[in-house]
């Protein structure tokens, strides 16, 4: 390629050119040599900047040691260190290959009942994310997120790592005049497609066990879909049976599925209290079917922020994702099914930990 930003002949590459072919802005590339030290080796025709092989490798380790939370300092030293090993030992290694990590089953700490993720662990591989991110790097948001689900289990991982991280450029973006919304879709992008991931792979493990569905669903004018998105995940791959209609769907499109399938349960997705439908809730809450005398109907779930702390305490209000996956799977058991008509939508709260429908819950905590 030539000068204005490509390899030259053995010349090295400028500092435009492995901008591009890193993924990240030139500025940082600058900033690391002003900060770190992170320079090119040498310097042709005049001012001009050229990055050798070994420079190259240096700046690739950078990226790939701070994408894993790593402090850029610390990071520094190591990639400094990493590039006179190349120097010592000849060409580059080449740039690892996209993984294609595979989700197992969730075990261990990922059980709804179970433990959570080390928080300095999480909150490291979060940053690693959100500097990824930042820096438009989808190779590296794809690699951590991917290697979050496997480590932590799906559930862990949504809770401390890709909402903590979706928070945190939501803000970057709210407090920068809308500088970062780029940022933010093609992170969104990247953790729905993972989530998909997940969702198919344990559709392919098999099939759910002969049970009644749960239905989620974001309630009209609705468009935050993630959150239900990893809900779905999460509890197929627990071999429940999910049907989920998505993002902003009609009264009537919501009340045909529930009279259609015959939901144990139903989660509703608000994130904003414009969308949250009360009356609507309690609508779908109160259809009954079946032969007379032994009519069921479904369990409600007010899933998202938009539906405040506590908006009815006869609808169910899961406390984030672990919470409204282990309702929805008590619901779902055979024990859980059978909902005799007439009996209170509130009693079944008792799924839930003592005292979960008189706490207050935040915002931030509700699948959010």
């Amino acid at each position: 390629m030539d000068g204005n930003g490509g390899r030259g002949s053995g010349a090295g590459v400028t500092t435009g050119g492995l901008a591009r072919e890193l993924g990240i802005s030139p500025t940082t590339l600058r900033s690391w040599d002003r900060r770190y030290g992170l320079g090119p080796a040498t310097r042709v025709e005049g001012r001009h900047r050229r990055w050798t092989a070994p420079d190259v490798a240096m700046v690739r380790e950078m990226c790939r040691l701070t994408a894993e939370g790593v402090p850029p300092a610390e990071a520094a030293r190591a990639a400094k260190a990493h590039a006179a090993e190349v120097r010592a030992s000849g060409p580059a290694p080449a740039a690892a290959p996209l993984r294609q990590a595979r989700v197992e089953p969730s075990t261990g700490p990922d059980d709804p009942h179970g433990e959570t993720s080390p928080p300095g662990d999480t909150r490291r591989r979060g940053r690693g994310l959100a500097r990824a991110a930042v820096r438009m790097d989808a190779e590296a948001v794809h690699e951590q997120i991917m290697t979050s689900i496997e480590t932590y289990g799906l559930i862990a991982a949504w809770d401390d790592v890709l909402m903590p991280t979706l928070r945190y450029v939501g803000r970057k973006w709210e407090s920068s005049e809308d500088r970062y919304v780029e940022v933010e879709h093609m992170l969104s992008w990247h953790i729905s497609a993972a989530l998909r991931y997940a969702y198919a792979g344990a559709m392919a493990r098999g099939r759910p066990a002969d049970t009644r569905p749960v239905l989620l669903a974001c309630l009209p004018g609705e468009q935050h879909t993630l959150p239900l998105e990893a809900l779905t995940a999460a509890l197929r791959d627990r071999g429940q049976r999910v049907l989920m209609l998505g993002g902003s769907v009609p009264v009537d499109a919501l009340e045909a599925s529930v009279r259609r399938v015959a939901p144990v349960a139903v989660g509703l997705w608000s994130q904003s209290r414009n969308t949250a439908d009360l009356p609507m809730a309690r609508h779908l809450a109160a259809l009954r079917w079946g032969v007379h005398g032994a009519r069921t109907r479904s369990h409600v779930l007010l899933c998202g922020p938009g539906w405040g702390p506590r908006p009815d305490p006869e609808l169910l209000r899961p406390h984030g994702l672990r919470d409204a996956v282990r309702i929805m799977l008590s619901a779902g058991s055979p024990a859980g099914e059978a909902r005799p008509e007439g009996e209170r939508t509130a009693r079944s709260v008792r799924t839930a930990p003592a005292g979960a429908s008189e706490r207050g819950t935040r915002s931030e905590e509700i699948i959010a």
